[in-house]
C-alpha cells in the first residue's frame, strides 16, 4: 500500500532541494556580476597628470643612467656626482656612489654631505627623495616613491616623497615605502620593509619593520633635540 505520508515527505524534500539549488544558482550569478564590476582594467590607466620634467631631458637621462650609473664598469663617484648635478640633483660634498645604482629622476634627488649609495641601490624617485648627511644606503636597497590605488579599477598612480635624515642606515636589500620618513640615525635592518616612519636612534627589522632596540653610538644613546 502506498504510504502517502512518506511520499509527501519525499516530495517536500525534493522540492526544497530544487528550490535551494535555484537560490544558489541565482546567488552565484549575482556574485559573478559583482566580481566582474570589481575587476582591474589597466586599459583605462592614465598617469598623464604626472610630469617629472622635460621629456627630452628625461629621455637623455635614461641613456646617461645606463652608461654611467647602471654600468658596473664605471666606479668613479666624481663623474656621477657631476652628471647628477648637471641634470638638476642637489649633491653635497664627499658623496660616494657605487656601481650599478639606478636613479629615476635626478631633478627629484637631494643628497647631503658624505653619504654613501651602495651597489645596485634603486632610487625610484617618482616623488622627491631627500637624503641627509652621513647616510648609508647599502647594497640592493630600494627607495620606492610610487604606488597604485588597488581599490580603483583604473589602478591610479600614487606618488609620495621619502626623507632619510642625517645618520640613517638603510640595510642591504631593504625597502623604504612611499611617504616614509627615516628620522635621525635610525636603522632599517637587512631585508626589511619600512611602511611607516622610523623614530630617531631606533633600529627596525622585519616586514613590515618594527622597532627591535635602540641605537647606541659611543658610550651612550645620543638624544636629539625635540622639534
Amino acid at each position: 500500500m502506498l504510504n502517502l505520508e512518506a511520499f509527501g515527505l519525499q516530495f517536500e524534500c525534493w522540492h526544497n532541494c530544487r528550490a535551494g539549488g535555484t537560490v544558489y544558482r541565482e546567488q552565484a550569478k549575482i556574485n559573478s556580476k559583482n566580481y566582474n564590476l570589481m575587476k582591474t582594467d589597466l586599459s583605462k590607466y592614465d598617469n598623464s597628470w604626472y610630469q617629472p620634467g622635460s621629456k627630452l631631458k628625461t629621455s637623455f637621462w635614461y641613456f646617461i643612467n645606463v652608461l654611467f650609473f647602471l654600468n658596473p664598469l664605471n666606479p668613479v663617484s666624481g663623474i656621477k656626482v657631476k652628471l647628477l648635478r648637471l641634470f638638476g640633483a642637489k649633491i653635497g660634498e664627499g658623496v660616494v656612489i657605487k656601481p650599478g645604482v639606478n636613479i629615476k629622476y635626478p631633478c627629484k634627488l637631494e643628497i647631503g654631505n658624505h653619504s654613501w649609495i651602495g651597489e645596485k641601490v634603486w632610487i625610484d624617485n617618482l616623488g622627491q627623495v631627500s637624503i641627509g648627511n652621513n647616510v648609508c644606503i647599502s647594497q640592493g636597497a630600494m627607495l620606492l616613491c610610487g604606488n597604485h590605488n588597488y581599490k580603483e579599477p583604473t589602478f591610479d598612480l600614487i606618488v609620495k616623497d621619502i626623507v632619510l635624515e642625517d645618520g640613517v642606515w638603510i640595510g642591504a636589500q631593504s625597502v623604504v615605502c612611499p611617504g616614509v620618513i627615516c628620522r635621525s640615525h635610525s636603522i632599517l635592518a637587512v631585508n626589511s620593509v619600512a611602511t611607516k616612519d622610523l623614530e630617531p636612534y631606533k633600529i627596525y627589522q622585519g616586514n613590515p619593520a618594527v622597532e627591535v632596540r635602540e641605537r647606541v653610538i659611543g658610550d651612550g644613546i645620543a638624544t636629539p633635540a625635540v622639534k
